[in-house]
């Protein structure tokens, strides 16, 4: 068994397909994630058992451009950054307020778990084997620690990407959220000293943040079955709060180009941050907006199929069938042919209600007698 499940079910070829994510979100439930979730906690590297710190640590080159596969890095980087930063002219309000209310504060980006690099040699077996930094470390309300999932798209993209199905953003956003609690103390604490701000010893929070046309586009992609696929993630989100404690919000992340001043708002090298000798810059400001309606999860009742009056149905001319002559007296099927002395021929569509028969003249239907004694 994998020390890792929840990675595994990132990795997972339904969970990462457009056609397969909302079958394989209906498999899972608050109870198996929470399985998996356990056994995240547990087997994830601590770092300060090894004197390493989680906040503030900075490798690599800076980023001078926008390279392929890295916006939602480059963006967390930025966001954190000009969180940072503060000031009344920060394009990342204090006052920063998720759809449901509650405040958002950006503490840092890139947040690492690992304690080392995997060691291909050790496979499965090495803790260290598939984690990822956090993207973004936050807190939630008052003092919740939170962890958000960017997702970037430019407003002009026709397609989401491949893998990037909003059930594989949601567990990987469960992966990074039980690396913090299995690092928790040790997170806590840099947290105070970086802020001066107490956290509490809950869960920690999702924050799925997609840009607004991921979210789009995935109910295009999903045409008719949008709702389902909602239904599913928000069952999901409900069922893991029971049993986890975890709250996952699902927004949508705006930038607004009204609010840039540096240079061409439509230029596709500017999407909403910059670069600059410091790496990315962000060049507009962020807001949160609701991912999809109220209600959207909630699939519609088919309507019901309509009682078809068998005299409503047109019955076309049996030509096999003799022309009967019509007479009030006689008696008549639904198929049969009449000849009327003022209405010409007609075939009987049906028997509507006692002693009356509906007979299709042409394009127009009349009610005759018959079986009058």
């Amino acid at each position: 068994m994998s020390l890792h499940p929840l990675i595994a079910l990132v990795a997972d070829r339904d969970v990462k397909q457009a056609k397969g994510f909302r079958a394989a979100a209906e498999k899972l439930t608050g109870a198996s994630i929470e399985t998996d979730y356990q056994l995240e906690v547990t087997n994830s590297p601590r770092r300060s058992g090894d004197d390493l710190a989680h906040l503030g640590i900075r490798s690599g080159r800076k980023a001078k451009g926008r390279q392929h596969g890295r916006d939602e890095k480059h963006l967390a980087e930025a966001i954190a950054r000009a969180a940072k930063d503060g000031g009344e002219e920060s394009l990342v309000p204090a006052s920063l307020e998720l759809p449901t209310g509650e405040s958002i504060r950006f503490i840092d980006s890139s947040v690492p778990i690992r304690t080392a690099a995997p060691d291909k040699g050790k496979g499965d077996s090495d803790p260290n084997a598939g984690i990822e930094d956090i993207p973004l470390l936050a807190l939630v309300g008052e003092d919740r620690v939170a962890v958000v999932v960017l997702k970037y798209l430019d407003p002009d993209a026709t397609r989401s990407g491949a893998g990037d199905t909003p059930l594989r953003l949601l567990l990987q956003g469960l992966v990074h959220a039980a690396a913090t609690d299995a690092n928790g103390e040790a997170l806590r604490a840099e947290i105070s000293e970086a802020t001066g701000q107490t956290t509490g010893g809950e869960a920690p929070a999702v924050v799925i943040a997609a840009s607004p046309k991921y979210w789009e586009l995935c109910r295009k992609r999903e045409a008719q079955k949008g709702a389902a696929w909602i239904r599913e993630l928000e069952r999901i989100a409900r069922e893991i709060g029971e049993t986890i404690g975890t709250e996952v919000f699902f927004v949508g992340l705006t930038l607004d180009p009204a609010s840039d001043s540096t240079s061409d708002p439509d230029s596709e090298s500017n999407p909403g941050w910059s670069y600059d000798d410091e790496g990315p810059l962000l060049s507009s400001q962020i807001g949160f907006v609701k991912a999809w309606e109220t209600g959207a999860g909630k699939l519609k009742p088919k309507p019901k199929k309509k009682k078809v009056d068998p005299a409503d149905e047109i019955i076309e001319a049996d030509l096999s069938k003799p022309l009967l002559k019509y007479s009030i007296r006689d008696s008549y099927e639904r198929g049969d042919r009449l000849a009327h002395t003022k209405l010409g021929e007609g075939v009987v569509q049906g028997v509507v209600g006692r002693g009356k028969i509906a007979v299709m003249f042409g394009e127009e239907k009349k009610l005759l007698v018959h079986e009058r004694a």
